[in-house]
């Protein structure tokens, strides 16, 4: 068994071949869970009983934990459906442990280092938690899912993650976490403004459940994502990132997010060309569009499109919750092209399990 005890025995695991990182099916020595050390025998019985007796959030966990420890190199997982029909997928469990070997590496955890999971583990995000507690012998507290995951606890952590309504909910005690990586969503403009006021050092991360969690990340305040190791990038006719990650997938990973490529290693994320709107013979980017307006609305909203006569598509802004009064200035910033024909009111967005809005779920509403 290859015991991860430091950082510069993770870079070299990373660095030979796939044979030699850890058997999916060990457990290092120092992973604890709630305070207790558990080998991989242990953690199969407190599997049958988070199934059998355990709360909601707890039973999801049993059964990926069987899951993780049954016959199979494989676990079946489903993407989110923010862009399309959710789907089942069958990832490879060696490269789930490899995934955690470089977020390791990337962000310089080590055996014993104590972490907070807060996060659901039906999604591929909550099950890596528990993947990097096996493979990197983390000390891990893990707790109910919710909307403010260190109400009532000041305990303090090395490292955590969550997805962009936790981190704004969390704010006055982020101080107890000295690493956060959020993602799940974009952080929007004023949340990444607040969070750079916080002793954290937290990070966006870019990743979906096809790269199994995150290939990139980024520090709040700056540009550029960054990839983790073995992670190279290049862009297609479409200049969509594609991926290549020979530790996580043996083919190319192609996306449908536009970037502007700086280096194989470095990229900044436009938005997603399956949301592009032609309007008129005029494309247009609406992440981009967002990142202008996102200083003057506190409620969430997304930019999209409605059919017209004339455009084929035109542009609208989309606010979440009942009517206000959306102030000019709100526009100033935008080029003529990329002012809103129309700005439309919808009680609730849609969504998928995990937060993510669905843009053309939610404009259906207005039908």
């Amino acid at each position: 068994m290859v015991r991860l005890e430091g950082k510069a025995d993770r870079k070299t695991t990373m660095n030979t071949t796939l044979t030699e990182a850890p058997a999916y099916y060990e457990v290092h020595s120092q992973f604890r869970l709630n305070g207790f050390h558990l080998d991989r025998d242990d953690l199969c019985r407190v599997a049958y009983s988070f199934i059998k007796e355990g709360d909601d959030f707890e039973r999801p966990v049993g059964e990926f934990l069987l899951d993780w420890f049954d016959g199979n190199d494989f676990i079946e997982m489903q993407t989110s459906g923010s862009t399309g029909l959710p789907k089942t997928m069958y990832v490879n469990k060696q490269a789930m442990v490899n995934s955690a070997i470089a977020t390791g590496d990337f962000f310089d955890l080590m055996p014993g280092n104590r972490v907070l999971h807060c996060l659901p583990a039906k999604y591929v995000a909550g099950k890596m938690m528990f993947v990097r507690g096996f493979v990197l012998g983390l000390d891990m507290d893990f707790v109910a899912p919710s909307s403010n995951p260190l109400k009532n606890n000041d305990l303090p952590y090395d490292f955590s993650a969550m997805v962009p309504l936790q981190a704004q909910n969390a704010l006055p005690r982020l101080k107890q976490i000295k690493k956060l990586i959020v993602g799940g969503a974009k952080i929007a403009a004023p949340l990444e403004k607040q969070l750079m006021k916080v002793p954290t050092a937290v990070y966006e991360t870019y990743g979906m459940t096809e790269t199994v969690s995150h290939i990139a990340a980024k520090r709040v305040g700056k540009k550029h994502f960054h990839v983790l190791p073995n992670v190279r990038l290049e862009t297609d006719d479409r200049h969509c990132l594609v991926i290549h990650a020979p530790a996580i997938s043996e083919e190319p990973i192609v996306t449908n997010d536009l970037v502007e490529l700086l280096s194989d290693t470095e990229f900044d994320w436009k938005g997603r060309v399956d949301n592009v709107i032609n309007s008129g013979g005029i494309k247009l980017i609406p992440e981009q569009i967002e990142a202008k307006l996102a200083p003057h609305f506190e409620q969430r909203f997304f930019v999209g499109s409605l059919p017209d006569a004339v455009l084929g598509e035109k542009l609208v802004l989309a606010l979440e919750g009942a009517p206000v009064e959306v102030p000019p200035h709100a526009f100033d910033k935008l080029d003529k092209y990329e002012r809103p024909k129309e700005v439309v009111f919808i009680p609730r967005f849609k969504e998928t399990g995990n937060g993510k809005i669905i843009r053309r779920d939610s404009l259906d509403q207005l039908s």
